[in-house]
């Protein structure tokens, strides 16, 4: 199982990457290893020594209790201190760098979260990189064609 953060290549540029543990519930773990999981419009925010993930979205588990079930809940991530401080001092830096997460995927039967130091594209970034991909399938389908004959 690995889930991607389908918005990150296109609205991010990634910098530094980390690995780390998500702080969950039984239920959670199980419907994260089912695939239940969505980042698109999740971030993360480092306050005081530790680091959350916002906004991520982890569908309920269909066999367990979902009572008083907040699928959109605060979850503490599990990250080196060392690291926390690393990412800390970038982000204060002022130059424009957050966190923003990239992947869920299981290692060895723990759940682990991708999470990488970013800088934001702007829109004309974002559309060249568009062109540039349109470019690279069209010569793709082109040499596709050419070999046919």
């Amino acid at each position: 199982m690995k889930v991607f953060n389908r918005k990150f290549n296109r609205e991010y540029e990634s910098l530094e990457k980390y690995e780390a543990g998500i702080q969950l519930t039984g239920a959670e773990v199980k419907s994260v290893k089912a695939g239940h999981i969505r980042l698109d419009d999740s971030f993360v925010r480092v306050l005081g020594s530790e680091a959350y993930l916002i906004n991520a979205h982890i569908q309920v588990y269909e066999y367990a209790r979902g009572q008083d079930y907040d699928d959109k809940r605060t979850r503490k991530l599990l990250l080196h201190k060392k690291e926390i401080l690393k990412i800390r001092t970038k982000i204060k830096s002022g130059s424009g760098l957050t966190v923003a997460p990239v992947s869920c995927y299981n290692k060895h039967g723990i759940v682990k979260l991708e999470v990488a130091l970013v800088r934001a594209r702007k829109d004309i970034e974002k559309r060249k990189l568009e062109k540039k991909r349109d470019r690279a399938m069209e010569e793709k389908r082109e040499a596709k064609e050419y070999l046919k004959y």
